[in-house]
């Protein structure tokens, strides 16, 4: 395999360049769409300006990797917020059976997101009403969920119908009617995406839930999706799991595994025995269940012994519940955890030349700075087949995993230095220390603290001051830990700026240069 194509769920770096960093590793050709034709933020793409990018780019293509919700709706976050009828979105399909037919070679894997119920009022990602009437949504969302289950368990409602009855009184008509009718719009999607792995155009589809709960509207959406496939006998071709932005990783690693026809076999380690048992802030099941789920989208079967592995998963995470602040000693960094002992393992693996990846699960939204400064102390960076640390802990495991993956088909160690030193900027230097100083920053010049969801005329000052505290901390890191086993190669670090009018997603170009000569 060779070259791939990336229907991306939309334009940031982990959606986006991030892929396309793990296809160098590969050692892999990755082609993307302009992104004039893809979706701005809340801004749907030309869907059928990306579906003749398809069309023409299909022939010369031993992969496709497809986001749904972009090929048809225009984007992950748009398909939450246009009005498209389900009988305009569904034709958008077509263009898969018809490059299939066109190319039989073409393996085509494709990816959709699970409409989600936001814990956040953000108004630009969900609707333009979910601002105001979120927390009443998230509510009816929750009962719904709760007294479906009483109902077809034949147990008695309890206070369900109560509650729901209450969020129901208190929502506009309209606002319910049409959030309700986007998830069933989209939930139709999926039921179509069924049907086309069941007819052997798709040869792999991940259906994944984003930031979800264990009761909601979603995890309904997800039952009846299970029903279908299992209705099918189709489980042998698709995953249903929490995670999101992360999956083009995760079915790159898939393809190169089919490609190849084989299993990529994982060793994972913890902090504490207690880990797998771990609460997540943004997923359905604990730790442990989250890494089996990412390990079988991706192509992997988990080992018990180093002797059986192709790769070490490290996976730092609490022994109790992950946290958002950090340091946390209450849920995170307790006696039920031993970081020193993990990272001893880690030395110890790397020692014997096996390869290791890092999924830092420990705190949602970035790495744990103690276990960072454990890691930098001791192991081999630049060598690491993959860390990742960022968002939520579906989306690091699940790119770490592909890393890993990726890591294994690839012989560049120039490409493989670039992706980590690329996470470990992002999700180290600015998701846990540089974007707190900067939010800190704006909220003395306000006297309050700035929007979560749109910094308007505060987005040049942000990204002033993101520039000015985290350019020296890269470029020592840089210093310190990678330019010493890499001679004759260069960091080339452009102006970071950010992805979307908020701190939360920054973009950082960089890239790693073998000196002429």
């Amino acid at each position: 395999m060779k070259r791939v194509l990336l229907l991306p769920a939309d334009t940031r770096p982990v959606t986006l360049e991030l892929p396309h960093q793990l296809a160098r590793v590969a050692g892999l050709e990755m082609r993307s769409p302009p992104i004039e034709i893809l979706n701005k933020m809340n801004q749907p793409g030309n869907t059928a300006a990306l579906a003749e990018w398809l069309r023409r780019e299909a022939p010369a293509a031993d992969a496709a990797i497809v986001t749904l919700e972009t090929l048809a709706l225009g984007g992950m976050i748009p398909a939450r917020r246009v009005s498209d009828p389900l009988e305009e979105v569904l034709p958008r399909l077509e263009v898969l059976r018809e490059i299939k037919q066109r190319s039989p070679h073409l393996r085509i894997l494709a990816h959709g997101v699970i409409v989600r119920v936001a814990h956040d009022n953000d108004p630009l990602e969900e609707k333009p009403y979910y601002g105001e009437w979120g927390p009443l949504l998230r509510k009816y969302s929750e009962w719904m969920d709760r007294l479906e289950r009483k109902e077809a368990a034949g147990q008695e409602p309890g206070d369900a119908p109560m509650e729901l009855d209450r969020a129901r009184l208190h929502l506009p008509k309209e606002v319910l009617q049409d959030w309700l009718a986007t998830r069933e719009r989209n939930h139709a999607l999926h039921l179509a995406a069924i049907d086309l792995l069941n007819e052997g155009v798709l040869e792999y589809l991940a259906l994944t839930l984003d930031d979800t709960t264990p009761y909601s509207l979603a995890a309904r959406d997800r039952r009846r999706l299970e029903a279908r496939l299992d209705e099918l006998g189709l489980w042998g071709e698709a995953d249903i799991y929490p995670g999101a932005d992360e999956a083009a990783c995760t079915l790159l690693a898939r393809a190169l595994l089919n490609h190849a026809g084989r299993k990529t076999k994982v060793l994972v380690r913890y902090p504490s025995v207690l880990a797998p048992q771990a609460a997540m802030l943004y997923e359905d099941r604990p730790l442990g269940e989250l890494v089996k789920a990412h390990l079988r989208a991706a192509g992997c079967l988990a080992v018990q012994s180093t002797e059986q592995a192709d790769l070490i998963l490290a996976v730092n995470a609490p022994a109790t519940r992950q946290a958002q602040r950090q340091p946390d000693y209450e849920t995170v960094d307790t006696a039920e955890r031993h970081l020193p002992e993990l990272i001893d393992r880690l030395v110890g693996d790397q020692a014997v030349g096996r390869l290791v990846a890092v999924a830092d699960v420990a705190y949602a939204n970035g790495a744990e700075n103690r276990f960072m400064q454990l890691l930098l102390q001791a192991v081999n960076l630049p060598v690491l087949g993959g860390f990742a640390a960022w968002n939520t802990a579906g989306n690091s495991l699940g790119s770490a995993i592909a890393a890993g993956v990726c890591a294994l088909f690839g012989d560049d160690p120039v490409s493989l230095a670039e992706a980590n030193f690329s996470r470990l900027v992002d999700d180290w230097l600015y998701q846990s220390r540089v974007r707190a100083e900067v939010h800190q920053k704006l909220t003395e010049e306000l006297g309050k603290p700035p929007s979560p969801y749109d910094l308007a005329e505060l987005q040049w000052g942000a990204e002033l001051a993101i520039d000015q505290r985290l350019t020296p901390l890269a470029q020592s890191l840089w210093q310190q830990y990678f330019a010493p086993a890499l001679p004759g190669v260069r960091l080339d670090w452009g102006r970071p700026r950010l992805a979307w009018p908020r701190l939360f997603t920054g973009v950082f170009p960089l890239r790693l240069v073998r000196e002429e000569g």
